[in-house]
């Protein structure tokens, strides 16, 4: 009955069951305020001063942001009953984040949509639409579904003011019967019958509303709808199918009429949803609402779908639609401008469209994640533009106020970072590589053709054959914190491109800046990544005073206990062209230590770390993230003696350094009040992409684990999950990437190849909250840290007997 096919869809779909509250990150993830270099600029002034400071942004998290605008404010609603707000598409307020009776949008969301979730077997709200329609009043198209199965029931709920309460109308499709009559009148098939979720209404040209909707499962499909009460008009069964099938990963649909090129335009998004899903975002079009809809190869798109029996089936719908945008990163090299590794994105999808019909200007609106940032993810907006083919092409990065100007070509000739999008559905990021736009108008470095600018501002590129349509804009990068030249532009096979311009630079301007941006940890206890290349391919030669201890290389062999820290000179001979610099670095390699407790904190009414060892101190209360002010921690009783309790908004902030080895142990007593995913009780981290975190309640499965972020995601699920209201022991040890996860004593989850987190002595770490996620709310009492030394079984078990 097709249910074993969907129990992989659980994995994808439980990771957004949670949300995150409003919170400032740049574009790359990073968290910061965007440098805030001035207020915001006038609203009513629709364009952003090239030349003035740093536009400033405000961030809120909704995934599957569906926009309405409804007088000068953009509201965005999606799933978990999240909803946002902003007059000038940068800075978003926060209206709601979660389905709880404290949600604004209904009275009790529970009691108004009771019967959906009976239905779903869930409590869980996915993609919601909100549309004004004839009488004033906003409908909200809600679907509540169970999540492993395509079991949904769509329905509406309408409110007088666009911020609610809504009041449920009642549903009017479901999904998900098996073995009973579909709305279609046979036997329900998730192979061709749609989930019915994901709902977008529309208007057609002539006035007609059209709702679309659908994931995975049978596809994509269209109902017409009646414009005075929003429900469908009858005898349509499930509408029209428009694309998908036999479970292939398409969702997320959007269409829009543009009255310039005459076309309904079909959004979707391909792939899974989490870090590691490939979503990745696609467009269709048709003559009319209800299609058929065609790409840019003349594909038809309902034959698109995949092959029969095969789950989620990518390659063979992956060649098929538009590409927009996929995972990408505009990588930041040693040399260049600002800090990081960079702009972009992993996993941006579900996007809507609105176009401002006074002036034709068009925005993406959708959600993003970021390299190694995990499942934190921010709505972004992006502008749109129409090509020379009626294609709509997105600009590479987030909207600032930005204008099509009319340029002048000397402004386009110089160095870009590049990115080809390509048609993959895959986790991989599409790092940038350097291209050239020059003089005489030919494309060379990384790849090579030929370019032009037609009219004002229109792009044309040749490469490998294929003919890019496009714009030229000048945009704000975030990396460099400057406005720079940057192309957008589609080919006739529906691959999209991007560049971004680089700064002009001599040769001894590049070697100055490569050498003013390298930089080495003075003190080391493991191995050391020493750059060979620096910014427009500058050479990096490195030699030792020691390479006994130190290698040319990096790597690092600490002196044995009781010899003696080690000095080391490394030098880097820095060249390009006919210019050299040289920079050496004084390195203090440590001995090997002793295995000891490094910090004891038993909460005993304060912070206090009670372990012998005077390098390190008490913690301090932090906020909501573990860089933020504010925060309370209180005390009750615990496991030994007295615990410190976690209010959900607040976490504990321990000293740097704790820990400074690949051998180590963490023990703790947890007694959560809620469990949600991702929130973390111990992190710890050398910067903000290279970190550990123990879950409670991970991904996925939702059982406890261990989750890393490094070169490469590690996932160590335990096989139980810790139980809410209840006192844990949970432990684990490192043993030279050896990892070791102990629940009450017991040994829940062995693996190898653990990545070696702290390779300095500055690490961060913190109780309760991270750089992301939703702060942890319950009781911890006892945390132990060891360092230089993995606890035995038997240890473990004995600190494990303390209740």
């Amino acid at each position: 009955m097709n249910n074993s096919i969907f129990k992989k869809v659980l994995i994808i779909f439980l990771i957004v069951s949670f949300t995150i509250p409003a919170i400032v990150f740049g574009q790359n993830g990073n968290n910061t305020d965007s440098k805030s270099k001035k207020s915001n600029q006038n609203s009513n002034s629709p364009h952003a001063d090239y030349e003035g400071e740093a536009p400033a942004f405000t961030e809120a998290s909704v995934h599957d942001p569906s926009v309405i605008r409804v007088d000068e404010t953009f509201y965005v609603f999606g799933s978990h009953l999240a909803a946002a707000k902003t007059n000038d598409l940068m800075n978003w307020e926060q209206i709601s984040s979660n389905v709880s009776e404290e949600n604004p949008l209904f009275e009790n969301v529970f009691e108004e949509l009771e019967e959906a979730f009976e239905w779903a077997n869930s409590d869980t709200l996915w993609a919601a639409d909100v549309r004004q329609l004839e009488d004033g009043k906003f409908y909200m198209y809600y679907n509540a579904c169970q999540g492993d199965a395509p079991r949904s029931a769509l329905g509406i709920a309408v409110a007088d003011d666009i911020e609610g309460p809504y009041e449920d109308l009642g549903i009017f499709l479901k999904s998900g019967m098996w073995d009973e009559e579909s709305p279609d009148g046979t036997i329900y098939d998730a192979t061709v019958h749609p989930n019915a979720i994901d709902p977008e209404t529309f208007f057609d040209k002539d006035g007609n509303l059209w709702m679309v909707y659908g994931s995975y499962s049978g596809g994509i499909f269209v109902l017409e709808m009646d414009p005075e009460t929003g429900f469908p008009l009858p005898n349509q069964g499930y509408g029209d199918h428009l694309m998908g099938g036999n479970h292939s990963r398409i969702e997320a649909s959007y269409i829009e009429y543009n009255a310039e090129t005459d076309f309904y335009y079909l959004y979707v998004t391909y792939g899974g949803l989490d870090a590691v899903g490939g979503y990745n975002m696609r467009v269709a079009r048709s003559e009319n609402p209800d299609g058929p809809y065609y790409d840019a190869e003349g594909n038809a798109m309902s034959e698109v779908m995949g092959e029969p029996d095969t789950i989620f089936d990518d390659r063979s719908i992956e060649p098929y639609g538009v590409k927009q945008m996929g995972n990408f990163l505009f990588t930041r090299e040693l040399g260049e401008s600002g800090t990081g590794s960079g702009t972009g994105y992993v996993s941006p999808g579900h996007n809507s469209i609105y176009t401002d019909e006074d002036t034709g200007d068009m925005f993406m609106f959708f959600h993003a994640r970021f390299p190694e940032t995990g499942e934190m993810h921010e709505i972004r907006v992006h502008q749109m533009f129409m090509n020379k083919e009626g294609w709509p092409v997105v600009a590479p990065y987030r909207y600032a106020e930005e204008k099509l100007d009319k340029l002048n070509r000397k402004d386009l000739i110089g160095d870009y970072k590049f990115i080809n999008h390509g048609k993959e559905i895959s986790a991989d990021i599409k790092e940038s590589v350097t291209v050239s736009l020059d003089k005489n108008n030919k494309i060379t470095g990384e790849v090579t053709g030929r370019w032009k600018k037609t009219g004002h501002n229109s792009a044309e590129l040749t490469i490998d054959d294929s003919v890019y349509h496009g714009v030229f804009l000048r945009q704000w990068d975030p990396t460099s914190e400057s406005y720079v030249m940057t192309f957008t532009a589609s080919s006739n096979e529906g691959v999209t491109i991007w560049g971004s311009q680089m700064e002009s630079k001599t040769d001894e301007e590049t070697v100055t800046d490569v050498f003013n941006d390298l930089y080495l940890e003075e003190t080391v206890i493991s191995d050391l990544t020493l750059p060979t290349e620096g910014v427009r391919n500058t050479e990096i030669i490195w030699e030792s005073s020691n390479t006994e201890i130190i290698s040319e290389t990096g790597i690092v062999n600490r002196p044995e206990m009781g010899n003696g820290n080690a000095e080391v000179e490394l030098t880097a001979t820095i060249t390009k062209g006919g210019v050299t610099e040289i920079k050496s670095f004084n390195i203090t390699v440590l001995a090997k230590g002793e295995g000891q407790l490094i910090a004891h904190y038993e909460f005993n009414g304060d912070l206090e770390n009670s372990a012998n060892n005077e390098d390190f101190g008490s913690g301090t209360i932090t906020g909501n993230r573990i860089n933020n002010e504010g925060g309370v921690i209180s005390y009750t009783e615990g496991v030994v003696n007295s615990a410190a309790y976690f209010d959900g908004s607040s976490g504990i902030l321990l000293p740097n350094g704790l820990i400074s080895s690949n051998s180590y142990t963490v023990s703790l007593w947890l007694n959560p009040e809620e469990l949600t995913d991702f929130t973390t009780s111990f992190f710890g981290a050398r910067t903000e992409n290279n970190w550990l975190s123990l879950l409670p309640s991970g991904i996925g499965n939702n059982n406890t684990m261990i989750w890393s972020g490094s070169n490469s995601w590690y996932d160590a699920g335990t096989d139980m999950k810790i139980n809410v209201d209840e006192w844990s022991h949970v432990a684990f040890t490192v043993d030279e990437g050896d990892l070791t996860i102990y629940v009450d004593g017991e040994v829940r989850y062995t693996g190898s190849d653990f990545p070696n987190i702290f390779t300095t002595t500055s690490g961060h770490f913190s109780l309760g909250v991270n750089y992301w996620d939703t702060p942890y709310k319950g009781l911890m009492d006892d945390l132990q840290i060891y360092d230089e030394v993995a606890l035995t079984v038997e240890e473990i078990e004995q600190l494990a007997e303390a209740k």
